[in-house]
This record gives C-alpha cells, structure tokens and sequence, in this order.
C-alpha cells in the first residue's frame, strides 16, 4: 500500500511540474519543418498529377472515418451511458469502471469537438485553394471566408483523425506505434480523394494530435 501510494504521490507531483518529459519544443519544431517541406516538395507535384483511380477507390473507401459526427455520438454516449451505469453500481469496484468509460467518453468527446472548431475556423481564416483548383490557383493561393473551395489548410477530418488517435495513443501507449500508422494512413485518404494537399493533412493530424494531448495534460491535472 506504501508503494502504491508514493506512485500516486509521483504522479501528481509530474503533473504540478507542467509539460511531461517529452521534448514538446522539439516535436512542435520537427512538426512545423513537416509541413513547410512538404508544402514545398509534394504539394505540387500532387495537385499537378491525377490520383490513380484504384488508389482514389481505396481512399474513397476509409476518407469518411474522419468524418467527427460519429466520434461525437459515440464519444457521448460512453459519458452518458458510464455516468448513468455509475449512479445504479451496486459496487465500488463497478462504479470506478464506469466512471473511468464516462470520462474517457468525455475525454473523447471534448478532444475531437473542440480541435475541429479550431480546425473550421483556421480552414475559413487562411482560406487556401483545394486541389481541384490547382490549375487555375497553383499551391499558393489564399482568400479568407470565400467558400468550401478555399478552405484546404488544414484538413479538419485529419484533425480529426489525429485527435482520435493521439488520444488512444495516450489511452492505450503499449499500441502508439500502430496508432500513428492507422492516423497516418486515414489522414492520406484526403490526398486520395484529391480533397487535400499532404502539407493540409500533416497540419491536420498534428494539430488534433497536440489538441489532445493538451486536453489530456487538463484532464490530469483536475
């Protein structure tokens, strides 16, 4: 019991400390070069070359997982459906299990809704041209509040995406090393569909990833 408890007391003396140990400067630096240089390097050549029809199949396929509406209802029906399991447990041990579903329920829920409000209104605010404009725009086109098709930058489903699983990532870390491949592999069915660049999609998943290790350092702490 001793041990178990000066664990505990570890803990929360990590948390007071602010940031974890995980070099975040160095990750925001070598996330933000990402994105520069693959604006740079692949953004062109993907908007000039048309997508391969079995390749924009297969994206076609996966691309609607990163719709948020779904992740939403199921994000609210664990925190609902935990909380209410919690008040009619007839044990303690049951009611700290639902509990812990209703809050990662909440946890999900809070992590996707609030990182894709911030991706709308970055999308609407930098208003970079789609793809399918690429001729008549090139990669360098911006205009503020002028409709979907200037919204690209950055992809709100790979926010989504990277939101999702940033935070099972966090939930669940023995299995982080597949959870950043499945992000990565569902973030590039926008460039699939030719709905994104990749520069959008890497911006995209590193902003709902950092989203939700930001909600998860909140959540911590409180």
């Amino acid at each position: 019991m001793k041990s178990f408890l000066s664990s505990l007391e570890k803990r929360r003396l990590r948390c007071r400390h602010g940031m974890p140990h995980l070099r975040w400067q160095s990750c925001l630096f070598v996330t933000v070069n990402a994105a520069i240089l693959s604006l740079l390097l692949f953004d062109g050549p993907v908007g000039g070359d048309h997508v391969p029809p079995t390749i924009r199949r297969i994206g076609l396929m996966l691309t609607d997982f990163g719709k948020s509406d779904w992740i939403i209802i199921v994000s609210a029906f664990l925190l609902f459906q935990g909380w209410a399991s919690s008040r009619t447990a007839t044990s303690v041990r049951h009611r700290l299990q639902a509990l812990r579903v209703s809050w990662i329920g909440c946890y999900l829920l809070t992590s996707i809704a609030l990182s894709g409000l911030v991706a709308n209104l970055l999308k609407r605010l930098i208003g970079r041209a789609r793809p399918e404009h690429f001729q008549d725009y090139g990669i360098f086109s911006f205009s503020s509040f002028s409709g979907h098709s200037f919204e690209s930058f950055p992809s709100g489903h790979a926010t989504t995406i990277g939101a999702f699983f940033a935070a099972f990532a966090l939930l669940f870390p023995r299995h982080r090393i597949a959870f950043v491949a499945c992000a990565l592999w569902f973030g590039m069915t926008r460039v699939m569909v030719s709905a994104h660049y990749p520069s959008d999609v890497i911006a995209g998943l590193a902003l709902g990833g950092w989203f939700s290790l930001m909600i998860a350092i909140v959540y911590a702490r409180h």
